[in-house]
């Protein structure tokens, strides 16, 4: 018999710079404050998710996976281990400037642990919030050292404008930093190495400064000038109920995101994960249903996170909806 999907309940994380608007918008009831991320689908030791009903109530989702390696389908990515992790982020404040290292970097210099390269759908903005994306110019590691020492270094950063349902790759090695006012969706390697470059002097609770990794930072860094990033134009797809838009798709994973609206009519959308490939359904707006084989229905409102194992049972989705479908 085929597998079911199942619900997953997220880890939390209370870093400085998070919010409120998770447990607001989103319905995350976690008792921390502030509610900075919720890590929806992760495997990894510093922020397990869990399965919420069925047959694997209550287990760790990497425990789940370790014992039916073969939910995570016959993909080359998957290497026996989920290779992605999917987070909601409330940045109230600014993130710390920050670099990601590469594969090829962080097996080398992190015990063989993967880089990490990123995707941020953005789900709500304030007004004027902007993102740090990359340097203005080629710059070497002594300039942005000597700048940091100064207090100088925002000058050599590129701010780009975000809205609303604006896509950004970053890739492994872009220095890069959510502004304040931003609420994305996050999709990434699996991994949760992050290499501080520039915080603002800012400290924490206790009073004491963030550290910061401006060796192995610079060292990680792409430090060529970069192209202000264009948001593409994207093509949609129709069937009876849903459209459906590529909005990302690298060597790492592949994200859509998925409408569905079957309010005035009879059918439901037909939705189910293949052999090759794992998926994951993120409600990012609206609310609906989500029908069983077994005819069991399943409620599904804006914040779940739907876990599909591979050659998943078939389901039907119903409702005013909007999902991320993340795959490898």
């Amino acid at each position: 018999m085929r597998p079911a999907p199942f619900l997953l309940r997220p880890a939390g994380k209370d870093y400085l710079w998070g919010g409120t608007r998770l447990r607001e918008d989103f319905s995350k009831e976690l008792d921390m404050e502030p509610l900075a991320e919720t890590w929806e689908c992760s495997t990894h030791p510093d922020g397990l998710s869990h399965v919420c009903g069925g047959e694997f109530d209550g287990l760790p989702l990497a425990e789940v996976l370790k014992a039916h390696p073969e939910f995570l389908g016959s993909h080359p990515r998957t290497k026996g281990e989920l290779p992605i992790l999917i987070k909601l982020i409330d940045a109230k404040k600014d993130l710390s400037v920050q670099v990601h290292p590469s594969d090829e970097f962080a097996a080398r210099e992190e015990h063989g642990q993967l880089g990490k390269t990123e995707m941020w759908y953005v789900l709500d903005t304030a007004k004027d919030a902007h993102l740090v994306y990359g340097l203005h110019r080629d710059t070497d590691a002594a300039t942005l050292r000597r700048a940091l020492a100064e207090g100088s270094v925002m000058k050599y950063l590129q701010k780009v404008p975000v809205r609303r349902d604006d896509v950004f790759y970053i890739e492994a090695g872009t220095i890069h930093a959510l502004g304040a006012g931003t609420l994305v969706a996050e999709i990434q390697e699996n991994s949760n190495l992050t290499y501080r470059l520039y915080d603002y002097d800012r400290t924490d609770k206790a009073g004491n400064k963030r550290p910061l990794h401006i060796d192995k930072a610079l060292a990680a860094a792409d430090l060529r000038g970069k192209a202000a990033p264009v948001q593409p134009m994207r093509v949609r797809r129709y069937r009876p109920g849903c459209a459906a838009e590529l909005l990302c798709r690298c060597r790492y994973f592949e994200v859509n995101r998925l409408r569905v609206n079957t309010e005035r009519i009879r059918a439901m959308v037909p939705y189910r994960a293949d052999g090759l490939s794992f998926r994951v359904l993120l409600c990012v707006a609206g609310c609906g249903m989500m029908k069983l084989e077994s005819g069991e229905v399943l409620p599904l409102f804006k914040g779940d996170c739907v876990f599909f194992p591979a050659d998943s049972q078939p389901v039907r989705l119903h409702g005013r909806a909007q999902f991320l479908d993340v795959r490898c």
